[in-house]
């Protein structure tokens, strides 16, 4: 196997992982780590390096791929924002709340505490189109309705937070999906979407952490500091324990309804929908062969999954400007400024894309993940691999407070490792996707964990603290998969 630099090649990722652990500051950790590799295929001439790297993140544009990928990012901030100035959001909260009251003669029962955690869950499943805006739904939606049955905060947020990105992870018909598929795309993947789709498939941790949010609402046990909350709680009435200081929620909060719309729970779930079925209609647009061969897995290796997002979210947004003027809610002009403000919001995702875009056009140049597989055949088993890059991304999302950095970090390592190592690439894709989340799951500087701890009111450490247990159990068990269907070959 052929590469260009040989050990200097490792230099700008383990720069960004060391720097993102230590400054905690991602962008500034990938640029840096870009930037060193820059800096090596200049021959160290700064200047040059310099130029290069300018040259790298212009470079990200020149793939239609990854500026479609970016667009979409920036479009489904302009689709959030119509929604919630729509009222669209607070229709649907209003729906629930009718729901929640036409329930509540039983509403001092296990039953009632079950009915609503569970529709949490839903909810949470439901607003799948971006991770912060389902859990501040849950948090401010649930809160009151949760108070009142004496259910103790740290159950909402460990709730909230277990069903926003492993949701958005695994229905990833939203940025998550578009930025992985970029990612994969780096990678010079055949097809990144059929890569993807395989991906969640075997993506356990997500799955295991929503199933264990689910087994215990129905179950009714809990273990370690959750145990003791709902004691607390259920005995004192103390919806949070002595000397704990909950978060409230400052700038983070989302759009409030336009004054004097009528809030209607369709001016979310229409175009949502559309968002939803606009999708597998594009893919078989995009990937229909007229010369035949249009079966299932052939489209999907043919389809554009880029294309298809693309399109699919100004279907929603269509849909949702329609509903607009139909109800005379907004004007065209109002609706314009809705969606710059939407994007703007957006914009730091954005941003992190074409870091990572770039980063990724780097070590293929740098030959990086080539390097690392050839070096570490004599001493890694390829049974190996999916476990510890599980592991791995792990701890960098723990330590970083991040999944998405990682994601940018891992991906550019572990294709490469698996390929070079005849490891069943999908799988250390999915594991590196898992770790990510986990990772992110057991940090106390995520900023999921924190806008969670926001949304419902609660103390963040008391948060990160009743949630460890049920994250460490389904990474246990993830880590304990991936190693048997390393084994066995899978």
């Amino acid at each position: 196997m052929e590469y260009t630099v040989g050990f200097l090649s490792l230099l700008p990722p383990l720069l960004a992982i060391g720097l993102a652990l230590w400054t905690r500051q991602v962008f500034l950790a990938l640029f840096l780590g870009i930037a060193s590799g820059f800096l090596i295929l200049a021959g160290g001439n700064p200047l040059e390096g310099a130029i290069l790297t300018m040259g790298g993140f212009v470079t990200v544009f020149e793939s239609n791929y990854n500026t479609e990928i970016i667009i979409f990012t920036l479009l489904i901030g302009a689709l959030i924002a119509l929604i919630q100035r729509a009222g669209g959001v607070e229709g649907f909260v209003n729906r629930v709340l009718a729901w929640l009251q036409r329930k509540a003669a039983n509403a001092d029962g296990k039953g009632q505490r079950k009915r609503v955690e569970l529709l949490a869950v839903l909810t949470g499943a439901l607003i799948f189109v971006e991770s912060n805006i389902s859990t501040l739904t849950v948090g401010t939606l649930y809160r009151p309705v949760t108070d009142e049955l004496k259910i103790p905060r740290e159950k909402l947020a460990y709730i909230a937070d277990s069903t926003c990105a492993p949701i958005c992870i695994l229905i990833p018909l939203n940025a998550w999906g578009a930025y992985i598929m970029g990612l994969l795309a780096e990678q010079n993947l055949e097809s990144p979407v059929s890569t993807l789709v395989g991906a969640v498939a075997l993506n356990f941790y997500p799955m295991l952490a929503v199933a264990l949010v689910i087994l215990v609402i129905v179950t009714g046990r809990d273990i370690g500091e959750m145990k003791r909350a709902e004691t607390r709680a259920a005995t004192e009435g103390k919806l949070i324990r002595d000397g704990a200081v909950p978060m409230i929620a400052g700038e983070i909060t989302m759009m409030t309804a336009k004054e004097g719309a009528s809030p209607k729970a369709r001016n979310m779930i229409f175009p949502l929908v559309a968002l939803v079925l606009l999708m597998p209609i594009f893919m078989l647009y995009t990937g229909w062969s007229s010369d035949g061969g249009n079966s299932f897995f052939e489209l999907a290796d043919r389809a554009s999954g880029s294309k298809s997002v693309l399109y699919a979210v100004c279907g929603a947004i269509l849909v949702s400007v329609i509903l607009n003027k139909a109800q005379g809610i907004m004007g065209v002009r109002e609706m314009v400024d809705i969606v710059l403000k939407g994007m703007s919001g957006m914009l730091p995702l954005a941003l992190l894309m074409v870091f990572a875009f770039a980063l990724g056009n780097l070590c293929g140049d740098l030959g990086t993940g080539q390097y690392v597989a050839e070096k570490a055949k004599p001493f890694l088993s390829p049974a190996l691999v999916p476990a510890l890059v599980f592991l791995i991304s792990a701890f960098i999302a723990f330590s970083t407070g991040t999944s998405w950095g990682t994601f940018a970090i891992m991906i550019a390592i572990a294709v490469p490792l698996a390929q070079g190592l005849d490891t069943n690439v999908t799988l250390a894709v999915a594991a590196a996707l898992g770790g990510g989340v986990f990772g992110d799951h057991c940090s106390p500087t995520s900023d999921t964990s924190i806008i969670t701890s926001m949304a419902t009111a609660n103390d963040h450490i008391d948060h990160v603290r009743t949630q460890l247990p049920y994250a460490l159990i389904g990474g246990a068990i993830t880590t304990g998969l991936y190693l048997i269907l390393g084994f066995v070959g899978v």
